[in-house]
Order: structure tokens, then C-alpha cells, then sequence
């Protein structure tokens, strides 16, 4: 009897979870959907597509590794949706000086349509990387990256700080040459004041060798940005790039070099997030 039971709970345990049922769903309807009907419809399919995806992958987590983010804070799932907006409409305010890219739809749209659409498919950009960072995190590899290199001065905020406004103050005044800077320096920028707020920090983390979660991070946001391209390939209104010097090799819209600047973005959204929360989601990170 004991031995049936512990087979029907090993069988449970493999078992895919149903909100990642549902997470399917909402992909095999939507991805179809915004690449097959005529004219604007990406701004009512993107939220609907990358929830799906949202889901799919916390029920792969849980499956894997027995928790995740969705089964054991809620609370901090939801959330992360509501940090995801003012978090990537501050990349969108960089933008307006870099120009590094442009919305083609967008002008059909009036000003509060506009930030009320592009808002709610924001909220899924925090959520996407986290769960899959999480993913990567599970993986029995990533032990190995709890004693890498120290850079011993990712402990140091205030020069850290200094280097992110400088990278920050070239962007601005020369965005054509200085446009990558704009990922690297929000990254050290905004984990030098978590640090400093008394928040997690990476640079702390990597400081002491532990290169875990940066890894799983820059993973796991380069892995939906290439969702992200995927979907945007045949989608409208969708977006495209301007990279100047590195114009070649696309794989879709986005250059292949500039799939580079999704590794520190995922830490990035990491820091930002601890920012803006009033506490530490619970994360396994």
C-alpha cells in the first residue's frame, strides 16, 4: 500500500501542472492569431501570448524543481506584473534619446490608447525573465557557478554608480556611437543603488564569486528575447531596430550582436525589481 501511494505521488509530482495547460492554450491561440489576421491586432495578442508563456514556464519550474514563483507567493507573481510597467518605461524614456528603436503602428494609436496598451504589455516583461530565469536556476549545472571569479569591485558602489552615470552621460550626448551603453549602464546604475538602499545586490553576489544568479538571469532574459524577436517577426504594430555599425546578420529583426544586450538586461530588471518592491519577492534566484 505504501509503495502504490508513493508511485501515485511520484506520478503527481511529473505530472504537468494545469495552469501550464492553460499557458499553452493562450499561446496556440494568440501566437496564430497575431501573425495571421490582417492589420493592428499585436496590441491586443501580446499581453494574452506572453502571459501563456508566463505560465507555461512557471509550470515547467514547478514540475522540475517542485515550487515556483506561482505556487508558493502569488502575491510576488502578481506583483512582478505591476513592477514590469514604470521598469520598462524607463528603458522607453532612454529610448527617446537613443533611438535604438521605433514602434511601426504605434501613430494609429492616440497618446492615452497608446500608454494604456503598451503598458499592460509591459507587465509581462519582468514576469517572463524571472520565471525563466528560475528555470535555468534549476538546471543541476548552475552549482558549479557558486565559486567563479570575484570581481572584487562590484562590491564597491559608489565607483560602480559613477561608471553607470558615465556610460548614461555618453548615451545622451553621443547616442549614434554610444547606444549599447544604454544596457550596461542602467546595470550599474541601478545595482549599486539596490546595494546601497540595503537591497540584494548582484554585484555583492559576484563579488564573492557566486556568479549563480547573474548566469541564470542573462540567461534567462536572452532566452525571451528571443521569444520576444520571434513573435515580433510577422506581428503589427511591432517593433524595429536602429544599430548603427552593426547593421548585419539579423536573426529577425535584431541584429545577431544585438542579442547581446538581453545578458544584462535580465540582471538589470533583477535590480530594478528589488528597487521598487518594498520587499524582496520571493525568488529562487
Amino acid at each position: 500500500m505504501e509503495g502504490a501511494r508513493a508511485a501515485r505521488g511520484r506520478s503527481a509530482e511529473r505530472r504537468f501542472p494545469f495552469h501550464g495547460w492553460i499557458g499553452l492554450l493562450l499561446v496556440a491561440i494568440a501566437w496564430p492569431l497575431s501573425w495571421g489576421l490582417p492589420g493592428l491586432r499585436t496590441h491586443l495578442l501580446f499581453f494574452p501570448l506572453w502571459l501563456g508563456y508566463i505560465l507555461s514556464v512557471d509550470a515547467l519550474v514547478l514540475r522540475h524543481g517542485g515550487s515556483s514563483l506561482l505556487s508558493r507567493a502569488p502575491r510576488d507573481f502578481t506583483l512582478l506584473f505591476f513592477a514590469s510597467v514604470p521598469g520598462w518605461w524607463l528603458f522607453e524614456a532612454l529610448n527617446l534619446r537613443a533611438r535604438n528603436w521605433l514602434y511601426l503602428g504605434s501613430e494609429q494609436f492616440s497618446d492615452l490608447e497608446y500608454a494604456l496598451l503598451a503598458s499592460l504589455s509591459f507587465s509581462t516583461v519582468v514576469p517572463a525573465v524571472v520565471e525563466t530565469a528560475e528555470l535555468v536556476r534549476g538546471c543541476a549545472w548552475t552549482e558549479r557557478l557558486a565559486r567563479g571569479p570575484r570581481l572584487t569591485f562590484l562590491a564597491r558602489p559608489w565607483p560602480c554608480l559613477a561608471i553607470g552615470a558615465a556610460m548614461l552621460a555618453l548615451l545622451v550626448a553621443w547616442p549614434r556611437v554610444f547606444y549599447p551603453l544604454l544596457w550596461l549602464g542602467v546595470l550599474f546604475v541601478l545595482d549599486p543603488l539596490s546595494s546601497l538602499a540595503g537591497k540584494r545586490s548582484l554585484g555583492v553576489r559576484l563579488a564573492r564569486g557566486d556568479w549563480r544568479s547573474a548566469v541564470s538571469l542573462a540567461l534567462g532574459a536572452l532566452a525571451c528575447g528571443f521569444f520576444w524577436e520571434l513573435w515580433n517577426d510577422h506581428s503589427y504594430p511591432k517593433w524595429i531596430y536602429r544599430t548603427p555599425g552593426v547593421e548585419f546578420a539579423y536573426l529577425f529583426e535584431m541584429p545577431l550582436p544585438g542579442y547581446l544586450g538581453y545578458l544584462p538586461f535580465g540582471l538589470e530588471l533583477y535590480a530594478l525589481t528589488h528597487l521598487l518592491l518594498p520587499r524582496p519577492p520571493d525568488l529562487n534566484l
